[in-house]
């Protein structure tokens, strides 16, 4: 065995990018994944795109961004037949991973006493906005809508203007680390006592476990969060913790570092005036552009020398186009690529985890919706004549290039 989780089986009804990222991440480390899509259309992330272009021409960057590794099977979940042969499926499954709203599965015969009735083993994650259920079960939870409600959007940004939400989709990608954190702990739990479960993940709570020290913070302090109206890089952190200018229009990101060793660096005795906890946050914005107009007067590799020689915190702000091509980025392989039959060469970021036994590879790209149909229904007995026969019934699609 050279993969940690060669031989775990995974039936993976999920969707968009919670579900997805979980069960990718498992099938980098070895899992066989078996991503059960919609008869047709497939994943709805196929038909989601940045910049309204698409990669080959005809495939989502956000779809193949968190799907490799994975065998795609296009089913329609309402059939009866379809059931029957998930079903049989799931006999020899050890998890299940689904991210529809509450019920909509269990309504159709895939909640998890429909799989535990046929395989006590079972592992069923399920994946959701706000849980199973309460006052917003019904609610759809996209992420940017977590983020507003869990306080992350209201911590970021500046005072003087509208709140903003961060750049990525840090709610559903939270999210699939605890769906990961959870199933690997139940086939831990299972390893010992032969037993499975139902396990549930939501994305508030999720971010609300991950904004703890904030809450901790406000719930203890007697104070709220007051965004500040200058670069400062938390509603909650003094000067000089932010994002500084530089001569040459860059930007580099100062964090904790000791006041009296930056205005020394920057050759500007007069901020020792500011050299006090208290006004270093009382007075937070007009230290940040007293600062910032030092740091203007450097170029922004010259002031990172500078900084890094007196080991003050601090790193430059890169777009995203720029940090794939950083020195650091680089040395750890973490930009590499996999061949796609429609995208073709697809750069990707690489596994984040090293293991020295089993390490984590992309053996497949992502799939075309049903590209394995075929595949996955003859290992589980069904004839070329019955697969024929569910294809042309419409239960089941098949895209091969």
């Amino acid at each position: 065995m050279n993969k940690a989780l060669e031989g775990v089986r995974i039936l993976d009804f999920s969707h968009l990018l919670q579900g997805p990222f979980a069960t990718q991440l498992l099938g980098d480390m070895g899992a066989d994944v078996i991503k059960i899509e919609r008869a047709g259309a497939g994943d709805m992330f196929r038909g989601m795109t940045f910049f309204a272009k698409w990669v080959g021409g005809s495939e989502s960057p956000n779809f193949l961004a968190w799907n490799r590794n994975k065998r795609s099977i296009a089913l329609n979940l309402k059939s009866r037949k379809v059931h029957a042969i998930i079903m049989e499926m799931a006999k020899s499954a050890d998890v299940v991973v689904q991210n529809f709203r509450p019920g909509v599965l269990a309504k159709l015969g895939y909640g998890y006493e429909d799989f535990k009735a046929v395989n006590p083993r079972i592992i069923y994650c399920s994946g959701s906005g706000y849980g199973e259920e309460g006052p917003y079960v019904e609610r759809p939870g996209q992420d940017m809508l977590i983020q507003g409600l869990a306080g992350l959007i209201a911590n970021t940004g500046r005072g003087d203007q509208a709140p903003v939400p961060a750049g990525a989709g840090l709610a559903d990608q939270i999210g699939a680390m605890n769906m990961v954190y959870g199933i690997l702990s139940a086939l831990y739990y299972r390893e010992k006592t032969g037993k499975g479960q139902k396990i549930e993940v939501n994305l508030l709570a999720g971010l609300l476990a991950h904004l703890n020290q904030e809450y901790v913070a406000v719930l203890n302090l007697g104070e709220d969060f007051v965004r500040p109206n200058s670069g400062i890089g938390h509603p909650g952190m003094q000067a000089p913790f932010g994002i500084y200018e530089t001569k040459d229009g860059g930007y580099v990101s100062i964090a904790m570092s000791p006041f009296k060793t930056l205005y020394e660096v920057l050759e500007a005795p007069q901020l020792a005036v500011y050299d006090d906890l208290k006004t270093l946050f009382d007075k937070r914005d007009e230290v940040f552009e007293k600062v910032n107009a030092e740091t203007k007067k450097f170029g922004t590799q010259d002031l990172l020398a500078r900084l890094l020689a007196a080991d003050i915190w601090c790193a430059e702000v890169k777009d995203i186009r720029r940090a794939a091509e950083d020195p650091q980025v680089t040395h750890m392989g973490m930009i590499t690529s996999y061949e796609h039959p429609r995208g073709g060469k697809v750069r990707v970021v690489a596994p984040a985890v090293k293991m020295s036994e089993t390490p984590a590879t992309i053996e497949r790209p992502a799939p075309l919706v049903g590209q394995h149909g075929r595949e996955i229904l003859a290992e589980f007995g069904l004839s070329k004549d019955e697969i024929a026969a569910l294809e042309a019934s419409g239960d089941m699609t098949v895209d091969a290039a």
